[in-house]
């Protein structure tokens, strides 16, 4: 376990599969360098002579992550994460265009779905579900089941341009709100 002084910074970065944790371990006598997601060490790096500079590795599916290391003013760092390449705050401002997300618990387990409206991909605790597509009157249906829940995520039009398709998501006949991560 790494001396808690070492540690420098924690994020949060909610993707379709699951939450990930990213922590930074940046060790400024000893020019130590880690990064753990997820409570797994990626990279370690000792008797970095160069403070500053910039770390990459990967998130969940695939996604690009950056750490960079600034020198603020003497001996103060100041750090940032990257994800696809914007910041975290652009990223996250970006996902929540780009999905939706529900929180709820089914058989007594804290179950996260989401959305990703481009592809109508459904993930489930971090699994991709088998989904079928079907046409209604309004708009569609994409059902899955989790357990013995029969799910859809039903996709009308709002009727305004700004605001584009409205996603919700019903569980056994009961429409489930939108989680704000």
């Amino acid at each position: 376990m790494a001396a808690m002084s070492d540690v420098v910074a924690v994020w949060e970065v909610a993707l379709s599969d699951g939450v990930h944790k990213v922590q930074f371990e940046h060790g400024t006598t000893t020019g130590k360098r880690v990064v753990t997601v997820d409570n797994k060490e990626l990279l370690r790096r000792n008797w970095m002579f160069k403070l500053v500079g910039k770390e990459s590795f990967t998130i969940g599916k695939g996604h690009k992550a950056v750490i960079f290391i600034e020198a603020v003013s003497g001996f103060a760092y100041q750090y940032t994460l990257d994800v696809d390449g914007k910041s975290l705050e652009k990223f996250i401002e970006n996902r929540s265009k780009t999905s939706k997300t529900w929180t709820l618990t089914l058989d007594g387990v804290d179950t996260r779905i989401v959305l990703e409206k481009d592809t109508m991909d459904i993930w489930c605790n971090g699994k991709q579900m088998e989904t079928a597509g079907e046409f209604v009157d309004d708009g569609t249906e994409t059902h899955f089941t989790v357990g013995n829940h029969g799910c859809y995520v039903k996709a009308v039009s709002s009727g305004k341009r700004k605001d584009g398709i409205v996603h919700s998501l019903i569980v056994d006949g009961s429409e489930i709100p939108e989680a704000m991560e």
